[in-house]
C-alpha cells in the first residue's frame, strides 16, 4: 500500500493565485496518477473529507470526476472538493476493504454510512464439558464450543432457549454452580433441566440430547419430532401416563419455535437476505436471517445516503460496512445488484473462508423472500419517517420554547444517582433527530476524593468537567457532530448557574443550559425550566414540549439509576482478598475454605494464615500486613 502525495495540486503552479476548486483541482492531479487499484479521498478548503472512494484504476476514475455530466449529488461534491488524497493497493479487493475501512472512521458527508453496528447474539452449544450447557453469546467466538446464528435479536435467543430447554432438557448453569450442587435447582423441579449435576442423566443419554439439540439447531427437527412422537407412543401404551406427557411437552416446545420462526424456506439452507428500500433521500436495509432451513428473524438498518447515493451504491456500501465486522453466510440473497459484485463476492469469500455467493433472484422461492424483504422495509421506512416528522416537530417546539436559534441536532441530558454519596455516579444521554441514540450514552463513575458525600454540586462539576474535557481533546473544531447545541440538567437556578460556571471556567461559550426542576409538591406536569439569567418558565400540562422534556428527564434518570445499581451490586459482591497481591482464585478458596470468611481471614493471627494449605509464609506475611495495614 502506497500513499501518493498532494503537493502543489491544489493551487496554479508558480503562482499565488487563489486555490484551485472543483473540476480544474480534480484534473490538476491526472497527470500524476498511475493506472494502479488504490483508494482516493476528497477534502473541502478545510481539509475535511468529503468522500472516500475505491478504483480499479486510480488514474481512470479521477478522469471521470474531471468531466461535467454527473448527477446533482456528485456535482455538489466536485464543486467543494479542493485538494486529494491517494493510496494505492496492489489488488481491487484489497482497495475494497480499505475504502470500507475509511469511510467507518472518517464518516465523509458524501458518503452512504452505516450508522447501525450492533453485534447479534448466538447460541452456544459449549464443548469442554461431559455435560454441555447450552446458551446463550454475543461478541467473539472464542470459547470452545458450537454455535449457531446469528439471531435477529435477545429476545429471539431467548425465546428459543427456552423451548430448547424445555424440549431437550440441557443445562444452562455455569462450571461452577453445576461442579457445587448437592441437589437439583428450580430449573429440574419445572421441567427445564435433567438435573445432570447430581447424576439424575448420565453422560450417554445426556449426549443424546445434545445430539438432538443440534440436529433440531441444523434444520433437521422432522426426524427427532417423529422420533419423540413414537417415544411417547410407546410410553402411552405401557401405561407411563407421566413420561408420556412430558414428552408431548416436548413435540410442543418444538413446534412452538418453529411457529416462532415464521417462513422456513425449503430451498435455502443459509443465507442471509437483505432489501433496500429508498424514499425521499432516506434508506432501509432489512436483513433476514436464514439457517438450517429456519428463518431466526430480521433487523433492520438506515444507513446514511450521502446525500442522495443510487440503490447500487447504498447497497454495495452497507454490504462491504456490514460484513467487515460479521461472517458472512454462504449465500446473500439482494434485492438490488451492485456494480463491483465479482469483487465484493471475493472480499467476503477471503474474509470468511468459504465461498460466498452474492444472488439477485428474479423468481421462485429467493424471489418470494426479497419480496417480503423489501415489504418489510418499506413499512418500517415509513413508520420511522412518521417518527422522525413528530421528533422534528417536538424539537422546533423545543426551540420555539426557550428561543434556541435552531431546532437542536443533539441534546445532552445529566443525571446522578448515588445513597448518601455511596457508589455516586453521574450518567449522560443523548437524544436528537433519531430519538434517543443509546451508542453515544456514558457512565462517569465519580472519583473525587474531596466531594462531600451527597454534595450534587461537586458531582455535576466532575462529571461536566471530564466531559468537555475530552470534547476539546477530540473535537476542538466542533465540526464532528460531537458537541451538544442544547445541556439538560435535573436541577434548578443553582445546579444551572454551576453549570454555566463550569462551562465558563473551561471557556466554553454557545451551548444552552436548561435546568429541569421538579416545581410545586414535585408534581410531574409542574416543572419549572431554569436558564441561565432569566426567570423561570413553566409550560402547560397538555404542551408536548413538556412531556418531550419530561420523557428526556425520566430515560437519564432511569439510565443513572441503572449504572448505579449496578456499580452498587458490583461492590456488594467484592471480596476484600482479591485487593491481595499473589492470592489467585485458588488460594482465596483455600483462605475462605479455612476460615469461613473473608472477616475471619482479616482478624486471623499470623501463625493461623501459615497454617493454611497452599499459604507460604512470605504469603501469609503479606495478607497479615495488608489488613493492618488497613487498621
Amino acid at each position: 500500500m502506497t500513499e501518493m502525495p498532494e503537493t502543489g495540486a491544489g493551487t496554479e503552479a508558480g503562482s499565488e493565485s487563489a486555490p484551485l476548486r472543483g473540476y480544474t483541482c480534480i484534473q490538476s492531479y491526472l497527470h500524476r496518477l498511475e493506472s494502479s487499484p488504490g483508494v482516493y479521498r476528497m477534502l473541502d478548503a478545510q481539509a475535511r473529507v468529503l468522500y472516500v472512494g475505491k478504483a480499479r484504476n486510480l488514474r481512470a476514475r479521477v478522469s471521470s470526476y474531471a468531466r461535467p455530466g454527473h448527477s446533482h449529488r456528485i456535482e455538489r461534491m466536485i464543486s467543494e472538493t479542493a485538494s486529494m488524497m491517494f493510496l494505492t493497493t496492489r489488488t481491487e479487493t484489497e482497495a475494497l476493504l480499505l475504502e470500507q475501512n475509511l469511510i467507518k472512521q472518517l464518516k465523509p458527508r458524501y458518503n452512504v454510512l452505516l450508522r447501525d453496528d450492533k453485534s447479534f447474539p448466538n447460541i452456544l452449544l459449549t464443548g469442554d464439558h461431559p455435560f454441555p450447557r447450552i446458551v446463550k453469546h454475543r461478541g467473539a467466538k472464542k470459547q470452545k464450543g458450537t454455535y449457531f446464528g446469528p439471531f435477529a435479536s435477545a429476545s429471539a435467543v431467548n425465546r428459543t432457549l427456552n423451548q430448547l430447554q424445555k424440549a431437550f432438557l440441557l443445562r444452562n448453569c455455569t462450571d461452577s454452580f453445576f461442579a457445587n450442587r448437592s441437589r437439583p435447582c428450580l430449573l429440574y423441579q419445572i421441567k427445564r433441566c435433567s438435573a445432570p449435576c447430581v447424576g439424575h442423566i448420565g453422560e450417554g443419554d445426556y449426549a443424546r440430547s445434545v445430539r438432538d439439540a443440534v440436529r433440531f439447531l441444523e434444520g433437521r427437527s422432522s426426524d427427532i419430532q417423529e422420533k419423540l412422537a413414537g417415544e411417547m407412543h410407546a410410553a402411552s401404551d405401557a401405561q407411563e401416563y407421566e413420561r408420556a406427557a412430558a414428552l408431548r411437552d416436548r413435540i410442543r416446545a418444538l413446534t412452538q419455535v418453529q411457529s416462532a420462526q415464521g417462513i422456513n424456506p425449503r430451498t435455502v439452507a443459509e443465507a442471509d437476505v437483505i432489501a433496500l428500500h429508498l424514499e425521499a433521500g432516506q434508506a432501509c436495509v432489512q436483513v433476514f436471517f436464514i439457517r438450517a432451513h429456519q428463518n431466526w428473524g430480521n433487523h433492520d438498518f438506515y444507513p446514511r445516503t450521502g446525500d442522495g447515493a443510487e440503490a447500487a451504491e447504498v447497497m454495495e456500501a452497507f454490504l462491504g460496512q456490514y460484513y467487515d465486522t460479521r461472517e458472512a453466510p454462504r449465500q446473500v440473497i439482494l434485492s438490488d445488484a451492485i456494480e463491483n459484485a465479482d469483487l465484493m463476492q471475493q472480499a467476503l469469500s477471503d474474509k470468511a473462508r468459504h465461498r460466498v455467493e452474492l444472488v439477485v433472484p428474479r423468481r421462485g422461492e429467493k424471489a418470494e423472500l426479497v419480496a417480503g424483504a423489501l415489504r418489510n422495509a418499506r413499512e418500517s421506512l415509513g413508520r420511522r419517517m412518521a417518527e422522525s416528522a413528530t421528533q422534528l416537530r417536538l424539537l422546533r417546539g423545543l426551540a420555539d420554547t426557550f428561543g434556541l436559534d435552531a431546532p437542536p441536532a443533539r441534546i445532552e441530558v445529566y443525571d446522578n444517582s448515588h445513597i448518601q454519596g455511596s457508589d455516586a455516579v453521574g450518567a449522560m444521554i443523548v437524544a436528537g433527530p433519531d430519538g434517543f441514540l443509546k451508542s453515544q450514552y456514558r457512565k462517569f463513575n465519580i472519583r473525587g476524593d474531596d466531594l462531600t458525600p451527597g454534595d450534587d454540586f461537586g458531582m455535576m462539576k466532575e462529571v461536566l468537567s471530564r466531559r468537555f474535557r475530552r470534547l476539546q481533546k477530540e473535537d476542538p473544531d466542533r465540526d464532528r457532530g460531537l458537541w451538544p447545541d442544547l445541556l439538560l440538567i435535573d436541577g434548578g437556578a443553582g445546579q444551572v448557574g454551576a453549570v454555566a460556571a463550569i462551562l465558563g471556567e473551561q471557556g466554553i461559550s454557545g451551548i444552552p443550559v436548561i435546568g429541569v426542576a421538579k416545581g410545586i409538591d414535585r408534581d410531574a406536569g409542574k416543572e419549572e425550566f431554569h436558564r441561565p439569567g432569566r426567570h423561570p418558565l413553566a409550560l402547560r400540562r397538555n404542551d408536548p414540549v413538556l412531556y418531550y422534556i419530561q420523557r428526556l428527564r425520566d430515560e437519564a434518570h432511569r439510565f443513572a439509576i441503572g449504572t448505579h445499581r449496578a456499580r452498587r451490586a458490583k461492590a456488594v459482591g467484592a471480596n476484600p482478598l482479591d485487593d491481595i497481591p499473589g492470592v489467585g482464585a485458588r488460594r482465596k478458596r483455600a483462605l475462605l475454605s479455612h476460615f469461613g470468611s473473608a472477616k475471619a481471614v482479616a482478624r486471623a493471627g499470623l501463625a493461623d494464615l501459615k497454617a493454611v494449605e497452599g499459604i507460604s509464609d512470605a504469603l501469609a506475611e503479606t495478607i497479615y500486613d495488608h489488613f493492618h495495614d488497613q487498621g
